[in-house]
């Protein structure tokens, strides 16, 4: 009887066995997940596509040019070296700030020498208020050394060789390269072109380099400069962060971002 009772159980419990086996293939959870996530890629690809179409792109290009057809860098600088120096201090700093400081900075130090030999605690007090000064000074310091030693103290024209420069990185380049020489190698991407490229729905990524990459593949290289400084500028007077006028904007048919408002503000507003 325990026999057959054990031998029982077993054909039992292989029968639900098998029939959870078949209701699982059946499932129509997995199904659900497998063409939810097809799903996904399919619109992540149809939203890519619509963003980066040809036409959009040159409507959103000639919006931005009706709006800010003299948009150029706003770090004031009489050269590519004053432009490399005052890029490295504008990390974590305003435009405005940075201006300020400089006005006086470049009035004692005149060229790549001055820089390169400093005295450190001088040049930290000097551009204190750009904040980060110990690693910024190390930064200019080690520029300006290395501009006088390797490049005969004139700042170089190639990506390659600027970025062996001391605090430059891809986004310090292609603001000296592109603002400085007019040399259109990459499109500058910082925090207003990352939100902006973001919102406009040209790019689906966060990381700068792939931005970069995204910008540059739907981009004509002739606007890689200027499209940077208007999209900046755009940023700063128009899709500001924390509440965009959409009113005010000529683009604003042609944005894809949720966050639309109807506020609207004087172009005159303070600037970040």
């Amino acid at each position: 009887m325990r026999r057959t009772r054990r031998s029982g159980r077993a054909m039992l419990f292989c029968a639900v066995m098998k029939k959870t086996r078949v209701a699982q293939k059946k499932k129509p959870g997995a199904g659900k997940k497998i063409a939810k996530g097809g799903a996904a890629a399919a619109g992540l690809a149809r939203g890519k596509a619509a963003g980066s179409e040809p036409q959009r792109v040159a409507a959103i290009l000639a919006g931005l040019d009706s709006m800010y057809p003299d948009a150029v860098c706003e770090l004031v600088h009489a050269n590519p070296f004053q432009l490399l120096i005052s890029t490295i201090l504008s990390a974590q700093c305003t435009d405005v700030r940075v201006n300020q400081v400089t006005a006086e900075l470049y009035k004692k130090y005149k060229t790549p020498e001055d820089f390169a030999y400093a005295t450190p605690s001088e040049l930290e007090q000097e551009i204190r208020p750009t904040g980060f000064f110990r690693n910024k000074t190390k930064s200019v310091m080690g520029a300006g050394k290395a501009l006088v030693e390797k490049f005969g103290g004139g700042v170089p024209k190639t990506m390659e060789e600027i970025l062996t420069l001391p605090g430059v990185a891809r986004k310090t380049g292609n603001v000296v390269l592109g603002s400085g020489y007019g040399i259109a190698v990459g499109v500058v991407v910082d925090t207003h072109v990352i939100r902006l490229s973001n919102r406009l729905d040209l790019t689906h990524h966060t990381e700068p380099i792939k931005i970069e990459q995204d910008l540059m593949h739907i981009l004509p290289q002739s606007k890689w400069i200027q499209f940077s400084h208007q999209l900046i500028w755009h940023g700063r007077r128009v899709c500001v962060a924390r509440k965009p006028r959409c009113a005010d904007c000529k683009i604003e048919p042609l944005c894809y971002a949720k966050d639309k408002t109807s506020w609207s503000a004087p172009q005159s507003a303070p600037r970040k």
